[in-house]
């Protein structure tokens, strides 16, 4: 399924269907401030098993990511120290992913790692996602093919090729190709892993 939305002012309708899917176990692909990414309910924990063995990744060994609507979220599922709680109030939303201890708040699958990947996008379309679903969406990139980029970016291809894998894909426009900025802030100092769309003083 290919669901059009217009990221400056989406649908309550269309968001409504795509929280749906994610509430009965579905995984969708949807807009990013960076690169489309495919997700589900972070809670729903075969879902996020689904995914993971999709995408070849062991979450014993990778640190997986949720989308948080708000600030007042991700302490809902991670650690939030006043200096974190400085930083990423500065920074987001945009295009960061702060690597945090779990808390209480997130399945096992996710604290094996201890640690959790917590994105909050400036793009409204996901965040309105989260909102209607209540808790986070877990979350990673659509795979990236230098030689194929437009399947990355442009929905009808990502739905042509993902469309046997996911339930729906969201149709906001183009995408882009540049992933975020990651910030293990696990150790102090903190430290910039991996440097991507955003720019960050630490």
């Amino acid at each position: 399924m290919l669901i059009k939305i217009y990221p400056e002012n989406p649908n309550p309708k269309e968001i409504g269907k795509i929280v749906k899917v994610l509430q009965d176990g579905g995984l969708a692909i949807y807009p990013t401030d960076t690169k489309y990414a495919i997700g589900c309910d972070a809670l729903d924990v075969r879902a996020v098993e689904h995914i993971c063995r999709m995408k070849g990744v062991n979450p014993v060994k990778s640190n997986l990511s949720i989308i948080c609507y708000d600030l007042s979220d991700i302490s809902g599922y991670a650690k939030v120290s006043n200096s974190v709680f400085k930083l990423i109030r500065d920074y987001l939303p945009g295009p960061y992913t702060f690597i945090l201890p779990t808390n209480s708040g997130l399945p096992k699958i996710y604290k094996k790692r201890k640690e959790v990947g917590i994105r909050m996008p400036d793009n409204p379309v996901i965040r309105e996602i989260c909102h209607e679903l209540g808790h986070p969406v877990m979350t990673m990139s659509v795979y990236y093919d230098a030689d194929e980029p437009e399947y990355t970016t442009d929905p009808e291809l990502i739905h042509e090729k993902y469309e046997d894998e996911v339930d729906l894909v969201v149709d906001a426009g183009y995408g882009g190709t540049e992933g975020s900025t990651v910030v293990d802030c696990t150790i102090e100092p903190f430290e910039i892993i991996r440097q991507g769309k955003g720019q960050i003083e630490l």
